[in-house]
């Protein structure tokens, strides 16, 4: 099936068809329609939860990307790879991923269907490469026949293994919140809720712009360089002096399951998190954000509008999990 754009009356994945609120800007990428019914979808779903992907065939994406922390990592503050190696970031959350226009951290990738290289030629995450999985996969009697299935012909190549890939990753798409359902005008915020919103507004809206809660930047947040990781951000890729320490903006949406939080993952709760936005003390000048001051009250009103960006519907979605297909072979093999 091919990808189209769903633009619907709300009601997010009613009969897993994802339907987008008419507050949510036109994606960079098409949004794939029906998802369980869509072919490539459904390969790209295979192809990210198998572990034949890593070097080991013990790593797949989902290793890193769980289905049930909105597609991030918590086992670890940074993501764990091939042969017990450790990497130097936690991995990102993966859902709205079609209104990127760069991708990781660093925005070292800038297409989609290129963002899956960079996991699987990475040493410290799958240690492999598209030539090594391709050989895999022409071996694999299972995925010759799912390649057929999709395509007609039983070729297996980087475009049409990238392209399923991307497909299913452009199929995450998590509008359910209470956030949206008060966008709606189906419920309405608590007055906790109310107090936090105006406060983020006022506070942090200018970086995790709404809807989508990011405005797809690159900030300087003042964190302290971790004298380990030396990690130097958007640096390592542009080599522009001001792009040192800085990282992609994320997303606040499913806050509470995409923990622990920051680049490196060093926050574990959202209460630190703030208090590092209060800290004056080692605060570089080249930081992009200020002290919030805001009362321990005034935290915790915050903390309860963020909240309401949790999508449960989402993070619990089985439409996106481990495929049973894939669980059928893995006994079978």
């Amino acid at each position: 099936m091919s990808l189209s754009f769903g633009v619907f009356a709300f009601c997010l994945l009613k009969n897993d068809r994802v339907d987008m609120p008419g507050y949510i800007p036109i994606p960079v990428y098409p949004i794939p329609e029906n998802p369980s019914e869509n072919d490539t979808v459904q390969l790209g779903r295979l192809l990210f939860y198998d572990n034949l992907l890593s070097a080991n065939n013990q790593v797949s994406c989902a290793s890193c990307h769980s289905p049930y922390n909105a597609f991030s990592h918590t086992d670890h503050a940074l993501s764990h790879g091939v042969f017990d190696s450790i990497g130097t970031r936690n991995a990102p959350a993966l859902f709205n991923l079609a209104w990127h226009k760069e991708f990781m951290w660093d925005g070292a990738i800038h297409h989609i269907e290129a963002q899956a290289l960079a996991p699987l030629h990475d040493p410290k995450e799958m240690g492999s490469s598209i030539e090594e999985l391709i050989k895999k996969l022409l071996s694999s009697a299972f995925y010759q026949n799912e390649f057929y299935s999709v395509y007609g012909d039983s070729l297996i190549n980087s475009s049409r293994v990238l392209k399923a890939i991307s497909a299913f990753e452009l199929s995450l798409v998590s509008f359910g919140s209470k956030y949206d359902k008060v966008k709606q005008g189906h419920t309405e915020f608590s007055e906790q809720e109310k107090t936090g919103y105006f406060l983020f507004q006022k506070h942090c809206n200018q970086c995790h712009t709404e809807p989508l809660f990011t405005n797809f930047e690159y900030k300087n947040n003042g964190l302290p360089v971790d004298p380990i990781l030396q990690d130097l951000g958007r640096f390592l890729i542009t080599g522009a002096e001001q792009d040192k320490y800085k990282f992609k903006v994320p997303s606040l949406r499913n806050l509470s399951y995409t923990f622990p939080y920051m680049h490196d993952g060093r926050f574990n709760k959202l209460r630190q998190v703030l208090e590092h936005y209060e800290s004056k003390t080692s605060r570089p000048e080249s930081a992009d954000v200020k002290p919030l001051l805001l009362s321990f009250n005034e935290q915790s009103d915050l903390i309860a509008f963020l909240l309401t960006l949790n999508d449960k519907e989402f993070a619990f979605n089985q439409a996106h999990s481990f495929p049973n297909k894939l669980r059928e072979k893995l006994l079978e093999d």
